[in-house]
């Protein structure tokens, strides 16, 4: 897979493509990730990639015109163009569900935003698909293009040492993770719960699965509902 981004701080992402699950990715041939430095667009000494809004208002507007013109280019590199993400919390929310979807793309084009967001026109000249990681506000979308890009990363066929791992681990069946537990067998008088050290596989899926239908009621019900839904 290829994963092309666009940002005014390409420098940000480069240590975490480098390390852990994203390096090991990449070093297997897996994934591509291109960065693309926005300033590289700007048509003035300065390298602007904002302005002042018409209307007046705080903060600034990123430009149309760089923004489109650095989208294009960058789409235009390579086949297939791929799926334009971009970042914003006016979109919709980011879940497991769209990370499986995404994961199943050649190529995505993530547009990592900036200041006070975009001019209006980029999203009717563009078109783009636009993604929130949560209902909150943060610096800029670089950080959001980094939680996809991990989310995306590692449900590529082949980037796990263990692929059963994707459907135990929290919201890979639809809710939350059931308790783990290693060694020592007890600390501080808590122990690991005997049927785990039963041997008995089928009373521990049974375990497992009541287990996080429990925490899963207990601290997410919400996922439930949408589950019977």
């Amino acid at each position: 897979m290829r994963v092309d981004i666009v940002t005014i701080f390409p420098e940000m992402f480069r240590g975490v493509v480098g390390e852990s699950m994203l390096k090991i990715a990449r070093e297997k041939g897996l994934l591509d990730v291109v960065l693309t430095d926005l300033r590289e667009y700007a048509g003035d000494r300065h390298r602007s990639v904002d302005d002042r809004p018409y209307g007046g208002g705080p903060g600034m507007v990123m430009k149309v015109d760089v923004l489109v013109k650095a989208v294009r280019d960058v789409v235009a590199r390579a086949e297939p163009a791929g799926r334009l993400i971009m970042m914003s919390p006016q979109g919709e929310s980011f879940t497991q569900a769209k990370a499986r979807e995404l994961a199943g793309e050649e190529r995505i084009v993530i547009v990592a935003g900036h200041y006070e967001g975009y001019d209006e026109r980029t999203r009717d000249i563009l078109r783009p698909e636009e993604v929130s990681i949560g209902d909150y506000v943060l610096t800029g979308g670089e950080l959001p293009a980094m939680v996809v890009l991990d989310a995306v990363a590692r449900l590529i066929p082949g980037v796990l040492g263990s692929p059963e791992s994707l459907v135990d681990e929290s919201f890979g069946s639809g809710g939350l993770d059931y308790p783990h537990y290693t060694r020592p067998e007890e600390f501080e008088g808590r122990k690991v719960p005997e049927v785990l050290r039963s041997g008995d596989h089928s009373k521990i899926a049974d375990w497992r699965r009541q287990a996080s239908e429990e925490r899963t009621q207990r601290r997410r019900p919400d996922l439930l509902k949408e589950a019977r839904q």
